[in-house]
């Protein structure tokens, strides 16, 4: 259209949008426009706009506009803001959805652009039935009887489904948006807690609500939300105390004034109810946030707090004890003594509810077992309650047993975490007054500072009784071999969980008898290694790189020296080798690799599987750097096991190749030339057994050496070519029938149209090899024969 029509239009539409009923005009108006059959609400024009939701969020956009002829923004919003929140209760199902849709775009827009004014004519009015029941709101409750009706029940339930509708559906997670919403939690909460009781439907709705902003929210607001859900903060205004929710006739809800209770016993009842249930949905609550972990660190918070709260009950006097105590000391102890019942009814009701997989990680287990060490170096066992107190340290402590005994594959940044524990387990050792304590905890630390490597009589008992295992079976993993290790739900604990009921596992060896021609007992196969052995393990982990190596090649050398103590710990030896692997020092990590090699010559069947997890998936939480060199280190292994295995790496082929493949599309670059160079030597190594894998090895790398950025990428994949066409020699026609002219015009088009000098000269080594093959094919040498034929 014409610049001058397109003006007049758009002041027509403003003038419109400007006049009482304007915005939903409007919108009728150009959403009829962009469809072309508008007519009727309902039909088959208006369900097509309904699913085209960007034409709904460009009128959004437009209404959040002001328009020039209008004179004061301020005047603007209080004018069209009414309207907009109007649009969210259009009755017609079809045109409910476009409608919405609009409303929640404009909504968010206007929050983006015009925090304050949005707040204001927006999200006030659109919270304002929360709160004007919430305990932050001023009630003039003298003007008002005893049952007198606050919100209505329509009111109530439109409101939150409009919050609904708006913040989880439009999934806004702005700082104006959450700071609003968490001003009505407090309400929505009680909401919750009241349809959970009754059969509502508001039930869901204030769940998914709930949910939303402890999902959105950063960790710390979560967490202190949830207090306040808990009563043990003030951090969430809740419902009103003279507030009442009511049953509505039609399946919602209403917030009338409460009636007071002239009997002592009953409102003492009515108070100690209203508590347990406001606990038991807040579990229930949190029971959805397992997952992402939220649940844990709540937990572990309300440990913490139990802490505190029992510090200062023995620090502050019983005012009703001793005289002379005034009313307020009086009052505040009774505060003390609620908010310490408080906790306990939480962390019980937490035990009881979602504790069989409230911790999703090794860290929350690291702070789990760090709030109960704490509490006992402050507060050791004594008095009254010191049989549980020990038996929760107890808990605690053979929890951190069992992670070093072999109840989940523990990486190098897992004992970095549990070091988090060493100043406490070492004051533990110092100041609790139980020996058997003290040393449990002295050998734990041991334990955690060598990474598991020594680890005394002592863990393992503890290790053995948590998990359930006969005594002596050592520090197997209960998969039978690390990298194999069981799914992180071993970190959980509770009812059912393997904490309190491990799975009893077979002895992989038992101790022979002793004969009577013995001078001494044999020693049982599953005792600990000779102390010379042991202090290889340590050495291993010496912070000085030149003993580190020694102990290192030492082990390798045990390895193939195929010493009874190593070959019996090879699953420890293979988990050295592989966390200094991941060491800076050159000759650390390469007398690592050496040891790794070695192992895996012995034990291919189960040692390469797991090199290839590793090679395919880094460790968790290292950096991208870091794991790239990690899985260049694992392939230069896997190369020397493929070199040491020889023909019998066939039965490896594919998951080598497979590795190798992956590797090649990584977004890193080395990695992608080193698992190239890898999938190269590999080929000329396995030669005329390649088989029908060949074609999956010839499209990756033509689609590297055409299309890849890297120029030491497209080098190493024609690098590919020459030691493939190298290994096969003269069988190349055999082998490679099939693909050998995608190959040859693949190296023609590198030697024609590639810039990197080093790529083209590997191209044309590539050719003279074909030349090479295929001369000796069509041109046989000639050898010279001597015949005798005897004539008849």
């Amino acid at each position: 259209a014409p610049a001058w029509l397109r003006r007049l239009c758009g002041h027509l539409l403003s003038e419109r949008l400007l006049r009482p009923g304007g915005v939903q005009a409007v919108v009728r108006g150009v959403l009829e426009g962009t469809d072309g059959e508008w007519g009727a609400l309902g039909g088959a024009g208006a369900e097509a706009a309904a699913l085209d939701w960007r034409k709904c969020d460009a009128v959004g956009k437009i209404l959040a506009a002001c328009p020039q002829q209008c004179l004061s923004l301020e005047d603007y919003y209080r004018q069209v803001c009414p309207q907009i929140l109007d649009l969210l209760h259009i009755q017609d199902k079809v045109a409910a959805r476009q409608f919405q849709r609009v409303a929640t775009t404009t909504l968010l827009t206007m929050a983006r652009e015009q925090p304050q004014l949005a707040e204001r004519h927006l999200l006030q009015p659109l919270l304002a039935p929360l709160c004007r029941c919430s305990e932050a709101a001023e009630l003039a409750l003298e003007d008002l009887a005893a049952g007198a009706l606050l919100v209505p029940e329509a009111e109530l339930g439109s409101c939150v489904e409009d919050v609904l509708k708006v913040y989880v559906v439009g999934n806004d997670s702005s700082s104006l948006l959450l700071g609003s919403l968490q001003s009505v939690l407090g309400v929505v909460f009680s909401l919750y807690s009241f349809a959970k009781q009754n059969v509502s439907y508001l039930r869901s709705p204030c769940q998914d609500i709930l949910l939303w902003f402890l999902e959105k929210a950063e960790r710390e607001q979560s967490l202190a939300v949830l207090e306040g859900l808990a009563r043990l903060s003030s951090h969430v205004p809740t419902l009103h105390p003279r507030c009442q929710l009511r049953v509505g006739s039609e399946g919602g809800a209403a917030v009338v004034l409460q009636e007071t209770i002239s009997d002592e016993d009953e409102a003492l009842y009515q108070k100690i109810s209203s508590e347990q249930c406001h606990v038991e949905s807040l579990v229930e609550l949190l029971s959805h946030c397992q997952k992402s972990g939220l649940a844990g660190d709540f937990f572990i918070h309300c440990l913490k707090e139990l802490t505190q709260v029992a510090v200062e009950g023995e620090e502050a006097p019983n005012p009703a004890v001793e005289p002379g105590g005034s009313l307020l000391e009086l009052e505040q102890y009774q505060a003390r003594q609620g908010r310490k019942l408080l906790v306990l009814q939480l962390v019980a009701a937490l035990c009881e509810g979602v504790s069989d997989t409230v911790f999703t990680d090794i860290v929350q287990v690291q702070e789990f077992v760090g709030t109960v060490l704490h509490r006992a170096c402050v507060r050791p066992a004594q008095g009254p309650g010191a049989a549980a107190e020990a038996q929760t340290l107890a808990m605690a402590m053979g929890l951190v047993a069992a992670l070093l005994g072999g109840a989940v594959q523990l990486q190098s940044s897992d004992f970095e975490v549990l070091k988090q524990l060493v100043p406490l387990l070492e004051e533990l050792s110092h100041t609790y007054p139980e020996p058997l304590t003290q040393e449990l905890a002295s050998d734990l630390r041991i334990a955690i500072c060598t990474h598991g490597a020594c680890s005394p009589g002592t863990v393992g008992t503890a290790a053995d009784a948590v998990l359930g295992r006969r005594p002596g079976t050592g520090a197997q993993s209960p998969a039978g071999f690390p990298g194999r290790a069981p799914s992180p739900s071993l970190l959980q604990h509770g009812h059912g969980s393997p904490w309190a009921h491990g799975e009893r596992r077979e002895e992989q060896s038992r101790c022979r008898e002793p004969d009577a021609s013995d001078a001494s007992p044999a020693p049982c196969a599953d005792s600990l290694a000779p102390a010379g052995l042991q202090e290889l393990l340590v050495s291993a982990y010496d912070p000085q790189p030149p003993s580190r190596a020694a102990a290192l090649r030492r082990l390798a050398s045990l390895v193939t020296q195929r010493d009874p103590g190593a070959l019996r710990l090879q699953e420890k030896l293979l988990q050295v080798f592989l966390e200094n692997v991941q060491h800076e020092d050159a000759f650390v990590y390469l007398s690592a690799i050496q040891g790794i090699a070695l192992l895996s010559s012995e034990y291919p069947e189960r040692i390469l599987p797991v090199l290839l997890a590793r090679y395919e998936c880094p460790v968790q939480g290292t950096e991208d750097t870091t794991a790239s060199v990690t899985r260049m280190k694992l392939g230069e292994v896997l190369m020397r096991v493929t070199r040491a295995l020889g023909d019998m790496v066939f039965q490896h082929r594919e998951p080598l190749i497979r590795a190798f493949l992956r590797g090649a599309r990584d977004p890193d670059s080395a990695l992608r030339a080193s698992s190239l160079s890898n999938l190269g030597e590999l080929c000329q190594h396995l030669g005329f057994q390649l088989g029908s894998i060949i074609q999956e090895v010839t499209c990756c790398v033509t689609a590297i050496a055409r299309t890849d950025p890297e120029a030491e990428v497209r080098r190493a994949a024609v690098h590919v070519v020459v030691l493939l066409l190298r290994g096969l020699s003269e069988k190349v026609t055999e082998v490679l029938r099939d693909v050998l002219r995608d190959l040859y015009r693949l190296l023609k088009h590198v030697v024609t149209a590639e810039r990197d000098g080093a790529t083209v000269l590997h191209a044309q080594l590539a050719l003279e090899e074909l030349d090479t093959a295929m001369r000796s094919v069509l041109f046989p040498p000639q050898a010279l024969e001597k015949k005798i034929v005897v004539l008849p």
